[in-house]
């Protein structure tokens, strides 16, 4: 028998090589004016920027122009809303990483609030987004996060005192999304591995999370059936190999279609209050505490003889079996995905956490902070403080 879940929607999908030629007609129903969210410089370096803006030109759309660099924090998302507040924008075009597209997707919404986003984050502000928001168009650029399928905006305030939280409401799910692998080529190798880690995260995380469907398990694990075989050369060989590219966009997508309905464990637990507290990429401080995380996690499940634990044992094996472990061997498939996990991290050249000034004095601080979330076991403050110093 199915338990009860619940399902919240997913953009309209737009997917394939030359999509982005597409932006103009898509966009133009939504009305005349629209703002383009952009990182700094990389779309103009890619060569795709002017492209973009021809077609919107020629679909008779206005186009504000606004850019972001880094992460979106508060006096940026602030700044935004002041600068375009009567500007009347009819529709959001986020054309960037995941960063361009929680910017994007917080400015679009809080066009239509009043006051700081800060006064409408979880776990730091005190009032309830209305859920009203200017229409979004996400097309990502790299693939990783996938808020392109997400119901939340992350917004970091980096330093003593900040935060990584999220502005979240289920009507913030973009009306569309683009995949277009071409946009993808010219992402650095460092870029798209600690991206593709991100996704690969999020996947495994919401496969095995308490509030995972046997609808997102579905599209968890494939998911990760497009993403693993594909995300080493899309690092290296495959970086401008369109099937490759598009292999692991898609596994990004759903990455995000999972963790809005399924959740995410423990490395997110973590991973959010370092984020706040020193400037790690996200996609690289995923990648570092992922192995030990799993292996914290199945050591903990082998212990407890039931039913839910025997079930995400299982499904780590499955995912141990997507990277090549036998069929035959539950454990063996087990601890053959912490293995690979941690050989990914030399094969996609992942930095440790301490080149970006991690230590050991800040492990208590972020072991208080830490958060188990959905994880299928909670891992003790003990083994939370190890598998920060294992990667320090």
């Amino acid at each position: 028998m199915i338990s009860a879940f619940t399902f919240a929607a997913m953009p309209r999908l737009i997917a394939g090589p030359g999509t982005i030629g597409r932006l103009g007609k898509l966009a133009a129903p939504f009305g005349r004016n629209a703002l383009l969210v952009t990182g700094s410089k990389a779309l103009e370096r890619s060569g795709h920027l002017s492209p973009i803006l021809e077609d919107l030109k020629s679909e008779g759309m206005h186009v504000f122009r606004y850019r972001i660099a880094g992460e979106p924090s508060p006096v940026m998302v602030d700044q935004a809303v002041s600068d375009f507040k009567r500007k009347a924008v009819d529709v959001v075009l986020a054309v960037g990483g995941g960063s361009v597209l929680d910017a994007g997707k917080a400015i679009a919404a809080m066009l239509k609030e009043n006051g700081s986003v800060v006064d409408f984050l979880e776990g730091v502000g005190n009032r309830t987004p209305s859920g009203q928001s200017v229409p979004v168009v996400a097309v990502p650029t790299t693939s990783g996060t996938g808020s392109e399928a997400t119901k939340n905006a992350v917004i970091s305030r980096v330093g003593s005192g900040g935060f990584k939280k999220s502005l979240r409401h289920d009507n913030y799910i973009p009306r569309l999304a683009i995949l277009d692998p071409t946009l993808c080529t010219s992402a650095p190798a460092s870029v798209t591995a600690a991206c593709g880690m991100d996704a690969l995260t999020q996947l495994i995380e919401s496969y095995v999370s308490t509030h995972a469907s046997p609808l997102t398990d579905i599209m968890a694990i494939d998911g990760m059936r497009y993403l693993i075989p594909e995300l080493p050369d899309a690092c290296g060989k495959g970086a401008s190999d369109l099937g490759c590219r598009g292999a692991v966009a898609y596994g990004a997508f759903l990455s995000g279609v999972t963790l809005a309905n399924a959740g995410l464990g423990v490395v997110h637990g973590v991973a959010g209050p370092l984020g706040g507290l020193l400037s790690i990429p996200h996609g690289v401080a995923c990648a570092n505490l992922l192995p030990f995380a799993v292996r914290a996690t199945v050591d903990n499940l082998s212990g407890i003889n039931t039913a839910p634990s025997n079930a995400a044992i299982d499904k780590f094996a499955r995912i141990g079996r997507l990277f090549g472990a036998k069929p035959d061997n539950r454990l063996g498939g087990c601890l053959h995905l912490v293995d690979c996990l941690y050989q990914w991290l030399d094969q996609l050249d992942i930095p440790r956490l301490g080149r970006f000034g991690l230590t050991a004095a800040h492990v208590d601080f972020l072991v208080r902070a830490a958060s188990n979330k959905n994880n299928p076991w909670p891992l003790s403050d003990s083994q939370i403080g190890q598998m920060i110093q294992d990667r320090c």
